[in-house]
């Protein structure tokens, strides 16, 4: 244990010198230091874990082996490096001129000479770099070179070689943390909180370990077509194994494809790389009629503007897409326009026969009177594909106050035993800076597991009701709508109780004598009024 904090520390601290270093020359909270800290942090790892897988190679070989046959015996998540493309390299021959030139050559020719893993694809299959320029963002061309040594001896101070062995084991914990320390002020082009592109680690774990069945575990197709950074991905990755999943995913923001690909590399899904697509899922969907999946989650977007394409959605091939609707374009406020009410649609049609999926919804979807939100909802339980939902307390997303739910799909769930939660009572509020959130416990997390998966009634906290009673209710999915109504009922004698009723009567009598004297009172003073 003081092993993994004394590492944690570690790589964070190198987290914070890369930072140093970007503020000393002028990036600090620039808009180009996410990409720098990112990517610096990237070619790291890249460089340390091809170190050690290499290291490894030759160990089980047990000889010397050329260095071309040996790029070839390595897994398909191991970068291809070549002697001069280390840090060991660069740092021995940083005095050389032009320093800055060699360093950014050196992370062009490792982007091009390891695109077909490492790159994200848009929708025309046009492929992105897996690093930039860097020193161009130094606006002062003599600062280039002294800002890319500066790199590399921060980075030649720390190895993760060192505790490959154990982290690859035991890694999904310890990248998370890393990932989520790294990204943490970059979720938006003027810094701040990263609650954009993040969902809660509780309510991603709670998702996955509904969704997987433990006992049950096969290979699986898993597809987020609102990605973000990937934690609901890699969660549930992290449950079915990483080696058993592919990922596939969709995503507008470039950012939020970059921070996704990191994701993967530090959770040893680097061969889903290819699957990561940045399009506008809704109006250029990537996978649609492609591939059905048999995971699914997803947080989207509650509220955009769409109504620049929003028409186009109208059109024949769009039709079964969207069978509940789409949203019109209020006169007011467009960027209210709800646009999860188009990627729940979109999920439904995306899972395969036997897909199960989860999607974070606002909770008004789930008791809305009329509508699309309505229709998804008769759809769902008409074709027995509700499993249940989750309603979880207010504030356990720090980027936004809406009151959420999580709606459980499965295709083969039935129509008896649909089980309807409300977790909002659970949790702990803390605060966040300026925001309060709401935090649940791992025990309450654990609750909610085995509440939901074991299909059972716990009074103030979960029902388990059939297709006909959601019917009966106007297919609302709240919970509290089932609870049954508690009377407390109070065992007393005859004497009491006309003892009691003797006092109502007296209190009853004194206020009406109270009230005849207010009224002559009242009537007095009326008619002494006069006009002046």
């Amino acid at each position: 244990m003081t092993q993994d904090i004394t590492y944690t520390t570690k790589t964070k601290q190198l987290i914070d010198n890369l930072k140093s270093v970007c503020a000393n020359y002028g990036l600090g909270n620039d808009g180009n230091e996410f990409k720098i800290i990112s990517q610096v942090f990237l070619y790291k790892f890249l460089n340390d874990k091809f170190r050690y897988e290499v290291k490894k190679k030759k160990q089980q070989l047990g000889k010397e082996v050329d260095e071309e046959l040996l790029m070839d015996l390595l897994d398909e998540n191991v970068p291809k490096l070549k002697s001069h493309q280390l840090i060991a390299h660069l740092h021995n021959t940083q005095n050389t001129d032009d320093f800055g030139k060699t360093f950014d050559d050196t992370l062009r020719d490792i982007s091009v000479e390891n695109s077909g893993i490492f790159s994200i694809k848009s929708f025309s299959g046009a492929k992105d770099k897996l690093f930039d320029e860097l020193s161009q963002y130094i606006s002062d061309s003599s600062q280039r070179g002294d800002f890319c040594r500066a790199l590399i001896n921060k980075l030649f101070e720390f190895s993760f070689e060192e505790s490959f062995e154990d982290y690859f084991e035991e890694k999904y914990d310890f990248f998370k943390d890393i990932f989520e320390y790294l990204i943490k002020d970059y979720n938006s082009d003027s810094g701040g909180k990263y609650a954009e592109y993040y969902t809660p680690n509780a309510v991603a774990r709670i998702i996955a370990n509904i969704l997987v069945d433990p006992e049950n575990i096969g290979k699986g197709k898993c597809y987020d077509p609102s990605v973000g950074s990937g934690s609901l991905l890699m969660s549930l990755a992290h449950q079915i194994g990483e080696d058993k999943c592919t990922i596939f995913s969709e995503d507008i923001s470039q950012k939020s494809s970059t921070m996704l690909r990191l994701n993967l590399i530090l959770n040893n899904l680097t061969h889903s790389i290819p699957n990561v697509i940045k399009t506008n899922t809704i109006a250029q969907p990537f996978y649609w009629e492609k591939q059905t999946f048999d995971y699914i989650v997803s947080n989207p977007p509650f509220k955009l503007d769409f109504s620049d394409f929003r028409d186009d959605l109208e059109k024949d091939r769009f039709k079964d897409n969207f069978f509940a609707g789409i949203p019109k374009v209020p006169k007011a406020k467009k960027e209210s326009m709800a646009i999860y009410l188009l990627f729940i649609q979109h999920i439904m049609g995306s899972l395969n026969d036997s897909g199960k999926a989860a999607i974070v919804v606002p909770t008004g979807f789930i008791t809305a009177q009329s509508g699309i939100e309505k229709k998804i909802r008769q759809r769902l339980i008409d074709k027995g594909w509700l499993r249940g939902v989750v309603s979880m307390p207010s504030n356990i997303f720090a980027s936004t106050g809406t009151n959420v739910s999580v709606i459980i799909i499965d295709k083969k769930a039935g129509t008896e035993q649909i089980v309807l939660m409300d977790a909002s009572k659970l949790g702990q509020t803390v605060k966040e800076g300026k925001n309060q959130r709401t935090v649940l416990s791992r025990d309450e997390e654990r609750q909610i597991i085995e509440v939901f998966n074991s299909k059972e009634a716990v009074e103030d906290l979960s029902v388990v009701v059939s297709k006909n009673e959601v019917q009966e209710k106007n297919y609302s999915f709240s919970a509290g709508q089932y609870f049954e109504v508690k009377i407390e009922y109070v065992d007393i004698t005859a004497e009491e109780f006309q003892e009691k009723l003797s006092g109502f009567e007296d209190r009853l009598s004194g206020l009406f004598s109270d009230g005849k004297l207010l009224d002559g009172v009242i009537q007095k003073q009326l008619k002494g009024l006069r006009y002046e």
